[in-house]
């Protein structure tokens, strides 16, 4: 078993400290408790060695770690919880590169699940369920958690939901439950990560400099979210109808007779951006699959496009206008249309899709996070994008709903040109007429 003791530094990679706000969440033995907290302040790690230090301490014990989208799991929580947390080989996992769940030596078994697949792990009666990155979570998704750990598994003296989470909206249900007294509620610090903040000196380390430097570089609500940890609300934002709860919906399989297209945002050092839109009978549309990412030439995106578009009947690819990056397309056998870019009749026309919920974002569409966009903490898909994608403000304050602020906006832009085209915004624009590249140069792999 682990030793969980005081030490000094985190130099002993055999024992955990926690400390400030996360000693107190380590501590709480309340039905209900959230670690709120920015980004990069530790809540994952205590909330993971919270689950280990239960699961040594009461043989037999019954626990789940729960995010909204389990394939979201492996490539973050289950990192950290096997490298850091474990710390050998005695916890077995079982399900390969995916475990379903670990067993301990003394019976205890931690499951994994996401709320968009529960599969066995939420089927019955657990002691703890621990809830990463619960913001992400609709109210009914926590209190359908709490029929699940009722105290009836009876392995431990007590049973517990807890979680961690970045701030949101002020709104949030966890704001509204922790006002209710229902939710106990810590708030974490960058001085609580010993890995940022040496206790001993009273200073920054160098990884706690770098990290800081990272989060003073970001603007708006991100700054304020994830950098100072606050509970805000995006002022000035464009698609201030947009709720997450409604419009980043659940997957579902998509019947073969609705209509498909591909719309496309061309980058490199800016994030490079494929959306797959899927159009109902009633004009609802559905993003269903998603590419986001940096360093890669467009070149090497057009074999990536069509093999996940592979039995697909695409209708249309809608694209950014560079001619060079709709040549290289063009030559690897994707014909593109020019996108509809007016950005006023276009806002219009995705605000009045939120406004009347006939738009969504289906969620797990992203095919892979950007690891470079991950670690600058910048979004990494278009649902990230739209808290700060927000009007400029005057000189009085208020916002100037003209253009919106150009900043990480490259899955608004996107979507826009989708809309744009099931919405036929800007009829005079000859949408049949494929340019022909011919005379650019540009070569596609074989």
């Amino acid at each position: 078993m682990p030793t969980y003791r005081i030490v000094e530094s985190d130099t002993d990679p055999t024992a955990f400290e926690p400390y400030g706000a996360a000693k107190d969440f380590w501590k709480c033995k309340d039905s209900e408790v959230m670690l709120s907290g920015p980004a990069e302040t530790g809540k994952t790690r205590v909330g993971l060695e919270k689950l280990d230090a239960m699961a040594w301490k009461y043989g037999g014990m019954q626990a789940v770690i729960v995010r909204k989208v389990r394939n979201t799991i492996v490539s973050s929580v289950l990192q950290t919880f096997q490298k850091k947390v474990l710390r050998g080989n005695v916890v077995k996992p079982y399900g390969g590169e995916k475990p379903e769940w670990f067993d301990y030596p003394n019976k205890s078994r931690i499951w994994i699940a996401g709320m968009d697949d529960p599969g066995k792990a939420l089927s019955s009666e657990r002691d703890v369920i621990y809830v990463n990155q619960a913001e992400e979570l609709a109210v009914d998704d926590w209190e359908t958690l709490l029929t699940r750990a009722t105290g009836r598994a009876g392995n431990m003296p007590y049973s517990q939901v807890s979680g961690d989470c970045n701030p949101s909206d002020p709104n949030h249900w966890i704001k509204k439950r922790q006002a209710m007294g229902r939710l106990k509620f810590f708030e974490s610090r960058h001085e609580d990560n010993p890995t940022l903040w040496d206790r001993v000196k009273g200073e920054w380390t160098a990884q706690g400099k770098k990290t800081l430097e990272i989060l003073d570089g970001l603007t708006g609500v991100r700054l304020q979210r994830l950098r100072h940890g606050r509970w805000v609300k995006a002022e000035g934002a464009v698609y201030e109808d947009y709720t997450s709860s409604i419009h980043y919906c659940k997957r579902f399989d998509i019947p073969k007779d609705w209509r498909r297209i591909r719309v496309i945002d061309f980058g490199y050092t800016n994030p490079f951006v494929c959306q797959w839109w899927a159009v109902s009978p009633d004009g609802k549309m559905y993003r269903y699959r998603e590419l986001y990412a940096t360093k890669t030439i467009v070149q090497d995106w057009a074999p990536i496009i069509k093999g996940y578009s592979e039995g697909e009947k695409i209708e249309v690819t809608i694209s950014d206008h560079d001619a060079e990056d709709r040549a290289t397309l063009d030559r690897c056998g994707i014909k593109t249309i020019p996108a509809r870019k007016d950005i006023t009749s276009g806002i219009q026309a995705v605000q009045k899709r939120f406004k009347t919920n006939t738009i969504f974002l289906m969620q797990d569409s992203l095919v892979s996070r950007d690891p470079l966009l991950d670690e600058a903490k910048k979004p990494c898909c278009t649902e990230e994008e739209i808290d700060s994608y927000i009007w400029p403000k005057g000189v009085d304050g208020k916002p100037i709903k003209e253009v919106p602020v150009k900043e990480n906006d490259h899955g608004m832009d996107t979507m826009r040109y989708g809309v744009a085209y099931i919405d036929k915004v800007g009829d005079e624009v000859n949408l049949n007429k494929i340019i022909d590249f011919g005379s650019v140069l540009s070569t596609c792999p074989n």
